[in-house]
């Protein structure tokens, strides 16, 4: 191409010579940036190629990250979730050798997971270069598929995440990204630190226990599908270190087959849904009237003989309950929300926000996961808002903040935040701080297990294991109001209560009534059962030995329980 320049005349150029010098310029910019699209644009289309036609090569490239991935394992070494390497099927259509049809049959029979014959037969046919027929195959499939004799089919090596025990502890672990890390869980936690060189061979031992979190899956699944629940969530909790044992949300999903899940499954109701948790605040309550000095007397009564009525909210208690006087002991054995109103009134909204703020509800739970709920905190603290979250109505929170506090009420008076990594060398036990007396602690574990004894409690009861705890029902919000119809039905136990070692919580969301329970559908008669079968078959296994011999000393508490003739026992929340 010739470029025509214009000579300067005697030092100076002409209007019509700088005007050919800029039109040269643009025409010059022109051709570069038109070179410099084309290059994009070859670029572009290389990366789709590849894309599109990737073999087991790039394959291979895209889960590298895999390959240097640790494990996870349970506190006692049992695999949760492991890279493995494994095998891998494709073809590659335009070099096909055989009949279509008679190889696309013969696969069909090998794999028909994958598809039946007339889809095999699309895969060979296609107009591509390489086509994926399995991934994860076993070397008995491979060999099957080998012994077809196509030379078109591929055989390749593919490393891939393998969660051993299929559903079991999805949301704790979580699962990967199609690139190899971590989504959700603690797969997500640890990710730089599973796929550090210096972490090769070395896998990261988990809090939690595979036999606990099996026995607390199948129980939970058991009563959810008794009670026609729609989902449900179950805690074990170390007391005295803040480890999860076990770590349980309903409906689950399958790590393994994570693209199969939708937004329910995924969720963990233990972290990541807040709840209206009902008669469960009550022990909290009674222990900050106890803890501040406002109740120095545990025999002093409260006027639960009617309804109380405060401004136009009317608080009442259950039809079945004893209207009369009743102590701090009773109030818990009744689960009565008039005394419980009655005891924070006089507590005053600073004295338990203080306490609930201490016992960390006012913030997300305290835990190492990513996927957290923040709590429903009151955003102005009426009388009636004092009274009501008392017993668990206007305030709402998660299972493992509620589990979490219940430790604090029976370990002594210490709260910790919760760990789903196994304390020992490298990990301690997290700080924690002090939220109540020895003393409190020690009259909460009395009146709790009270409530097992003689209370809301009684089927929550493990014979040998002195279980102790308290039944919560509370009605789901909705639009206007309250859904009557639905309830959150919560049981959170300790045990044994004599040297409290673990808490046990269950829930289950808007659960039904039965022939057997006679309609009930209220925590006394489904949740609680589910902590009292949990604990018969864990305990042993956590080294809790059953002794019927053995319990808290209760006796200066029971003179002060009175039962009216023809009075029943408690047994409605």
């Amino acid at each position: 191409m010739t470029v025509l320049v214009a000579c300067p005349v005697n030092g100076r150029r002409s209007a019509g010579q700088r005007h050919q010098l800029v039109a040269t310029s643009h025409m010059r910019l022109m051709m570069l940036l038109a070179l410099f699209a084309a290059a994009v644009l070859v670029v572009i289309g290389r990366l789709a190629m590849l894309a599109m036609f990737a073999g087991p090569a790039d394959a291979a490239a895209r889960v590298a990250t895999l390959a240097a991935r640790g494990d996870l394992t349970d506190r006692n070494g049992a695999p949760l979730a492991r890279t493995i390497d494994a095998w891998t099927i494709a073809v590659h259509p335009r070099k096909l050798v055989g009949d279509p049809a008679d190889i696309a049959a013969k696969l069909a029979a090998l794999m028909p997971e994958k598809g039946d014959q007339a889809w095999f037969e699309r895969q060979l046919r296609r107009d591509t270069s390489f086509v994926w027929l399995q991934q994860r195959a076993s070397p008995a499939l491979v060999e099957q598929v080998n012994a077809i004799g196509e030379p078109a089919i591929e055989f390749g090596r593919q490393t891939q995440r393998l969660y051993p025990q299929s559903s079991l502890a999805a949301h704790a672990l979580g699962f990967l990204s199609t690139d190899g890390h971590g989504m959700s869980g603690m797969e997500r936690v640890l990710d730089a630190e599973l796929l550090s060189p210096a972490r090769a061979g070395k896998p990261i031992q988990l809090s939690l226990d595979t036999r606990v979190q099996a026995a607390m899956e199948s129980e939970l699944s058991r009563a959810m599908t008794t009670f026609s629940a729609r989902g449900a969530a179950g805690l074990v909790l170390d007391v005295n270190t803040g480890e999860v044992i076990s770590m349980v949300s309903l409906p689950v999903f399958n790590p393994n087959r994570v693209g199969m899940s939708g937004s329910e499954q995924l969720r963990n109701n233990t972290v990541q849904s807040v709840y209206e948790l009902g008669s469960t605040f009550k022990p909290i309550t009674v222990a900050t009237a106890l803890e501040s000095g406002v109740v120095k007397d545990i025999s002093r009564r409260f006027d639960a003989t009617k309804p109380l009525h405060v401004g136009r909210f009317t608080i009442h208690d259950e039809a079945g309950d004893p209207k009369r006087w009743l102590n701090m002991p009773e109030t818990l054995i009744y689960s009565s929300n008039i005394a419980t109103a009655r005891i924070a009134d006089e507590l005053g909204p600073q004295r338990l926000q203080a306490m609930f703020r201490r016992l960390g509800l006012d913030t997300k739970p305290d835990i190492e996961l990513r996927e957290k709920g923040r709590p429903l905190w009151p955003t102005y603290w009426a009388r009636t808002t004092t009274m009501t979250t008392a017993y668990g109505h206007g305030i709402a929170i998660t299972p493992l903040q509620l589990a979490a506090a219940y430790a604090a009420l029976v370990n002594g008076g210490t709260w910790r935040p919760s760990t789903l990594l196994k304390v020992g060398p490298g990990h301690p036990v997290p700080p924690g701080r002090r939220v109540i007396s020895e003393s409190t602690s020690y009259r909460m574990r009395q009146m709790l297990r009270l409530i097992v004894l003689k209370g809301t409690g009684r089927k929550g009861e493990a014979p040998g294991y002195r279980v102790a705890g308290k039944t919560g029902t509370g009605e789901i919000p909705a639009a206007g109001g309250y859904d009557r119809s639905r309830n959150m039905a919560t049981f959170v136990a300790t045990f044994p209560i004599d040297n409290p070692r673990y808490v046990v919580l269950s829930m289950l969301d808007s659960p039904k009534g039965t022939k057997e329970t006679g309609g009930w559908k209220t925590a006394a008669w489904n949740a609680a059962p589910v902590v009292g079968r949990v604990v018969s078959r864990v305990g042993a296994m956590l080294g809790v030995i059953p002794d019927a011999t053995r319990d808290i000393d209760e006796s200066d508490l029971l003179p002060l329980l009175w039962t009216a003739p023809g009075e029943k026992q408690a047994d409605a929340n």
